[in-house]
């Protein structure tokens, strides 16, 4: 699994399993977070997840037991604007930004080596350092762009609000993530753990997950919420428009 998917599937999955309801009452405004029962503290911070308009999403981790470490940093909003980039180990790394209807995309040349086996050297020596441009719809991006927006995490946790298998919650004791108060929520599925921190300060975001299971290990941070995304692009000078180029020769990325 490429980095990207693993970044979606963690982040966007595990926000799901992690932040569906149980149920019980609906906390109110004037409760201490920390005080209340594990399933109010996720439905207190699934809430405010799905209302934040743009974040920045951090994740590391493995998936399929491989070993290989992949990261991802992203900041990204609900128009389907981001910026940062994706780093899938020995599989190569791709810096990322896309506003509205266009996609710049930078990769190194591993990238290029792992994904376009015949022809890479070629777009490495095109592009020349330089980022490539094209439509955001093309379908052998979506993949990239789907990451960028964040309604896919949002649709994915509205997606699992009502799913039959929840497993078991736990709220654990309150500790702190990058020096800010948290409590954490365990959620115990077979071999499968999903731990989310909840801020128990200002609004009750996920501020951090973290998943360990025997294909997957890794953690997904959240940050900067409300705070818009970088709104500059590659100038043209920088930039290879490369639409024509795109061939069937190019893997999905």
């Amino acid at each position: 699994m490429s980095g990207h998917r693993w970044a979606a599937r963690a982040a966007a999955g595990a926000a799901a399993v992690a932040l569906t309801v149980t149920g019980g009452a609906v906390a109110q405004a004037d409760d201490d977070i920390a005080s209340l029962g594990a399933e109010q503290i996720t439905e207190r911070s699934r809430d405010a997840l799905l209302k934040v308009t743009s974040l920045r999403l951090s994740a590391r981790g493995s998936v399929d037991g491989s070993g290989d470490s992949m990261s991802v940093d992203l900041a990204l909003d609900r128009d389907g604007d981001c910026a940062g980039g994706i780093d899938m180990g020995e599989d190569g790394s791709v810096e990322i930004v896309k506003r509205a209807d266009d996609v710049w995309l930078k990769p190194d040349r591993a990238f290029w080596e792992t994904h376009i086996p015949v022809g890479g050297s070629t777009f490495d020596a095109i592009l020349d350092g330089r980022y490539m441009k094209a439509k955001a719809d093309d379908p052998r991006l979506l993949s990239v762009t789907e990451v960028c927006d964040l309604d896919t995490f949002r649709e994915l946790v509205e997606d699992n609000r009502d799913a039959a298998d929840r497993g078991t919650l736990t709220k654990g004791r309150e500790t702190e993530v990058n020096g800010a108060p948290v409590i954490p929520v365990t959620r115990a599925r077979g071999d499968e753990r999903v731990t989310v921190f909840v801020a128990t300060e200002g609004e009750p975001y996920p501020v951090r997950i973290a998943v360990e299971g025997p294909k997957e290990k890794g953690t997904v941070t959240f940050s900067g919420f409300g705070r818009p995304v970088p709104a500059g692009t590659p100038s043209a000078d920088e930039t290879v428009d490369v639409t024509a180029l795109l061939g069937r020769s190019v893997k999905p990325v």
